[in-house]
């Protein structure tokens, strides 16, 4: 009768040793993935609750309307009209004097480049009024009033569901 490897160790003394050294777990080669998904869960969170609050520079009570939003838009220049009438260029606060030089300084010859007007709708119509006028003589070709969605009917199509406080530029602007 033949004996196998496996008998031989068996019939020795050394035998249940070395069963026992089998049986035991030897390093473990896998990556448990487990901690890394949480974390990319949780900097996923993270990233959602603080983009909304990167794209405002002056906060604004925007009217709300029920125009559309404008697609495909470049980069554009935006003018900020708080309450109290203060008027800012992106987020630098600039006088009304000023106002058209320093936006024909950034648009360069490009006097196509849309510009977007945020308006508080508390801000006095006159000064609103004031600056659009200023914009369209300075040779801007594309000023836009930006509202919210989900303002009152105007008489036209429904909203179609949206609601309130998504800032979106009217499709209407001044031209």
């Amino acid at each position: 009768m033949a004996l196998s490897a496996n008998d031989a160790f068996a019939a020795s003394g050394r035998g249940g040793r070395r069963r026992g050294r089998r049986g035991r777990r030897g390093a473990l080669s896998e990556i448990n993935v487990t901690p890394l998904v949480d974390v990319m869960l949780v900097l996923l969170i993270v990233f959602m609750i603080s983009a909304p609050l990167l794209t405002a520079g002056v906060p604004v009570e925007l009217p709300k309307t029920e125009a559309g939003s404008l697609q495909d838009q470049s980069e554009p220049l935006t003018v900020t009209i708080r309450a109290d009438g203060q008027i800012f260029v992106k987020e630098d606060e600039v006088p009304f004097g000023s106002l058209s030089p320093r936006l024909k300084e950034m648009a360069g010859p490009n006097t196509g480049k849309p510009i977007f007007v945020r308006a508080d709708g508390k801000a006095p119509y006159a000064i609103v009024a004031q600056v659009m006028a200023s914009l369209s003589t300075s040779g801007f070709t594309s000023i836009n009033l930006i509202t919210d969605t989900g303002g009152p009917s105007s008489g036209g199509p429904s909203s179609g569901g949206q609601s309130g406080g998504e800032q979106k530029p009217a499709e209407a602007g001044a031209q």
